[in-house]
């Protein structure tokens, strides 16, 4: 899907492009891909690039065409590993033509344009544009994270009340979403480095760049703070699992010992041999009662050792 955007004054969607317009491509098809190879005469390879999910942030340059790709955010709408991940955002610019395509329909780029109309104010250039761009990843990142410690400690509760395998595997997936995170942010960090000496920066944007450098920051920051708290809770709770399955195991144990003295009275005195009790009339109580008194003496040795 193609939206063009006049970003002078705010944001005005317009019915065709126009030079210095912003073109949004969001969820792009074959048609979407063909138009922007043939009209615009971008690299076809940029494309491709934008299309690998796995693509790290970088930029490219390749007959005058400059290629940006930015980590962002992505919440899967369906039930999978990894629920929070991030996708690739391709910003492609040259003289009066900027774009951006993304692979995925996210959130961020949805309040991205409703939150630049808001402001009613548009973009001062395409650079002002790009660090907006990575400005709004940074911020939600940490809406996401936050998303991610509600789910941390509903999971938690969940766990002090009972060990069960599906918040186990719910806490595993993420510390998945986190280490995504943390690549992802670490990327764009690197990327808006190198920006500020490839692009013309001014004043404006340099005070833009410092905001930004503040929300990668604190992302960061806070993402690495998750992951260890993650970290910890994983092998707190397989420490609590490791000991309950000793506690088992001992109490197995001592329960067969307890149980292997009766069983070795009756074997005694069942053998096919003269004991002098073949004809007592209290032979068998005389067995019970010395298995009693053994199981008991063996329970309460057991339990004096605590072992039981």
């Amino acid at each position: 899907m193609r939206t063009y955007w006049n970003t002078n004054g705010g944001l005005v969607p317009l019915k065709e492009w126009q030079p210095n317009c912003w073109i949004q491509v969001t969820c792009p098809t074959n048609e979407d891909r063909q138009y922007l190879e043939e009209t615009y005469n971008i690299p076809d390879y940029f494309m491709n690039d934008i299309s690998d999910t796995d693509e790290r942030a970088r930029y490219e340059y390749d007959d005058g065409w400059m290629l940006i790709i930015l980590r962002i955010p992505y919440v899967k709408e369906i039930r999978s590993r990894t629920p929070y991940t991030t996708v690739p955002l391709g910003i492609i610019h040259k003289r009066e033509v900027t774009i951006t395509v993304c692979y995925y329909e996210t959130n961020m780029m949805i309040d991205f344009v409703s939150f630049q109309q808001k402001r009613n104010e548009g973009f001062v250039d395409y650079v002002d544009m790009i660090f907006r761009l990575f400005l709004s990843s940074a911020v939600w990142y940490l809406k996401r994270l936050k998303q991610i410690s509600t789910l941390i400690e509903k999971a938690k509760r969940n766990l002090d009340k009972e060990v069960n395998n599906e918040s186990l595997i719910g806490l595993s997936r993420l510390q998945d979403s986190l280490t995504y995170f943390i690549t992802s942010i670490r990327g764009n960090e690197n990327l808006l480095q190198k920006l500020k000496f490839k692009l013309q920066v001014d004043e404006l944007d340099a005070d833009l760049i410092e905001d930004v450098n503040i929300e990668m920051s604190q992302a960061r920051e806070t993402t690495n703070i998750y992951a260890n708290i993650l970290e910890s809770t994983m092998e707190t709770y397989t420490s609590v699992i490791n000991n309950n399955m000793n506690t088992i195991m001992r109490t197995l144990t001592s329960v067969s010992i307890i149980m292997m003295f009766p069983t070795l009275i009756a074997s005694l005195f069942g053998m096919n041999l003269i004991n002098g009790m073949e004809t007592s009339r209290f032979g068998f109580i005389l067995a019970l009662a010395i298995s009693v008194f053994v199981s008991a003496g063996s329970w309460w040795i057991l339990r004096h050792k605590r072992l039981i």
